[in-house]
């Protein structure tokens, strides 16, 4: 079933005096892709910018922001119209000898990367391990560990759940983007002859209620806003998400 969407992000950062000489990096438009299409999009920043826009490594848009007049609130604003209509992923085709051949081993090794921050606790590496061990196909494994990520429930479940599937071997990205009604949210993507989709929150694949933004490694890839200023200290910021649904 197809779904429309209207989402507004919303980020605002008050200083205790005067910033000046802000740079920032916005990844606050949705993807097109053959699940979802963006109607409409339009990024309102106060004060009034400089801004460019370009793809990054990943393929994601990006709309650089200079802000070079003083001010003491910085106010960024996304609004997007997004029609969301997801098929149901393929079943599992690559087999654990293909996903290790240099086509899939060497052409994805930034998915297979376990930095600290996405490697797993020893326990799920454990259970990952096993499940692998167990499982005809990758593919089947994944579904498995996303399972076993969703019940155990972890602070971090999206880096926990690309580094189980990273230790088996198996290419996993992190997808920032938001679902209906919850708002901002993120979940997984993994590798089998295409991309296909699973939320550790529920250890099911993301239907017609999740919309898409950026795709990377991890969540520092794909923050929603980031950057650098010249100004008084650590400002307060503010975050607020609605999403309405249209059709």
């Amino acid at each position: 079933m197809s779904m429309q969407f209207r989402i507004v992000h919303t980020t605002t950062f008050s200083y205790d005096g005067p910033a000046v000489a802000s740079y920032n990096q916005a990844r606050l438009t949705p993807l097109t892709t053959p699940n979802q299409i963006v109607v409409h999009h339009r990024l309102d920043v106060s004060p009034k910018p400089w801004t460019y826009e370009y793809k990054d490594y990943f393929g994601n848009e990006v709309t650089a922001i200079e802000v070079l007049d003083a001010h003491r609130t910085l106010k960024v604003s996304a609004t997007s119209t997004v029609q969301v209509s997801r098929e149901p992923g393929a079943a599992p085709v690559l087999t654990w000898e293909e996903a290790a051949l240099p086509g899939v081993a060497d052409r994805f090794v930034e998915f297979l990367g376990l930095p600290a921050h996405v490697a797993p606790e020893e326990e799920l590496a454990g259970r990952a391990k096993a499940i692998a061990a167990s499982a005809g196909l990758p593919g089947e494994a994944a579904v498995e560990i996303a399972r076993a990520v969703a019940s155990a429930a972890p602070a971090d479940a999206a880096h926990q759940l690309l580094g189980a599937l990273r230790t088996v071997g198996i290419p996993a990205r992190y997808v920032s983007g938001y679902v209906y009604p919850g708002g901002a949210h993120s979940w997984v993507e993994w590798w089998d002859d295409g991309w296909h989709g699973i939320d550790p929150a529920t250890g099911a694949e993301p239907g017609d209620t999740y919309v898409g933004v950026a795709t990377g490694r991890d969540h520092t890839d794909v923050k929603p806003l980031g950057g650098i200023y010249s100004g008084p200290a650590e400002p307060a910021v503010e975050v607020s998400v609605e999403m309405t649904r249209l059709a």
